[in-house]
């Protein structure tokens, strides 16, 4: 569960970051009622807490007429009144030019005006506030549940704002239309005139070769061809291979090889020697 809420955390920083361009370290502008709910719930430190949800470091703010009406109606909120009104004036006052002080929900909103220039993220327990807040483009809120701090989802009209300005950035306004066309009608004139330039050198250049043949052939000059053809030429003879002569093959090898081989073997006959047996020589 903890890792799909960082998630989604994370994806609603993201599309606070690409589309309204937030940046780090982030800037949270706290509510009393918020800073009541972390005294009372022990959340501490604010700081680490709220980076922890936002995945970067975080500074907070708070406003003087919320501080003031903290002081009014501090004894209301119980034993843990000093806790929080401790807490609240060690925090960032942020600007706002207000001679009698407001209700902190009324301040709240004129410090963050109608588009957020301040880039901050508002922290805070009302529920009506949180509904005001969501219907101005470019303002994230925070509240707590318990212990658990949470980051509330784009409404629909802050991404139909997005939707919307990303469709004009898509078209050109009125100016940009009549730079243009100025810029397209310069860039002709000065073509036609590049033209009229070229055309003009190019006729000089014909009548200079013009003129160069015709002295040539009054001199009896003949032009130099350019390219000559190659013609093709027969292969190599030194690469090429022999021709093989085929011969015809001999009726009667057969009989020629049999009487070699019979004049070897005649050869080869091992001579027996007769020197044992004598001739008996017959009596006179």
């Amino acid at each position: 569960m903890r890792v799909k809420k960082q998630k989604r955390h994370r994806k609603i920083v993201r599309f606070y970051t690409a589309c309204y361009g937030f940046r780090q370290p982030y800037k949270v502008l706290c509510d009393v009622t918020f800073v009541h709910h972390l005294v009372t719930n022990r959340i501490t430190p604010a700081d680490k807490a709220l980076s922890n949800i936002l995945g970067a470091p975080v500074t907070l703010y708070t406003t003087k007429c919320a501080v003031a009406e903290l002081k009014m109606h501090g004894p209301s909120l119980g034993p843990s009144h000093s806790e929080s009104l401790e807490a609240a004036t060690s925090l960032i006052t942020a600007r706002c030019d207000h001679e009698k002080a407001l209700s902190a929900d009324d301040c709240i909103m004129d410090v963050i005006g109608k588009n957020n220039s301040e880039h901050f993220f508002v922290a805070t327990q009302q529920a009506d506030l949180r509904k005001r807040i969501l219907k101005i483009p470019g303002v994230p809120v925070v509240y707590s549940l318990r212990t658990a701090l949470l980051l509330e989802a784009p409404s629909a009209a802050q991404r139909q704002f997005v939707k919307t300005s990303e469709e004009q950035r898509l078209h050109m306004t009125d100016l940009e239309y009549k730079m243009l066309e100025k810029r397209a009608k310069n860039m002709l004139e000065k073509d036609s005139s590049d033209e009229d330039v070229g055309c003009g050198d190019q006729n000089l250049q014909v009548q200079a070769v013009e003129k160069k043949r015709t002295a040539r052939k009054e001199l009896g000059v003949k032009d130099k061809v350019q390219f000559k053809r190659k013609k093709a030429k027969g292969p190599n003879p030194l690469s090429c291979k022999p021709k093989k002569s085929l011969k015809r093959p001999d009726l009667y090898s057969g009989k020629e090889r049999k009487d070699e081989d019979a004049s070897v073997r005649s050869t080869n006959k091992r001579k027996r020697s007769r020197k044992g047996k004598r001739p008996v020589e017959a009596d006179g």
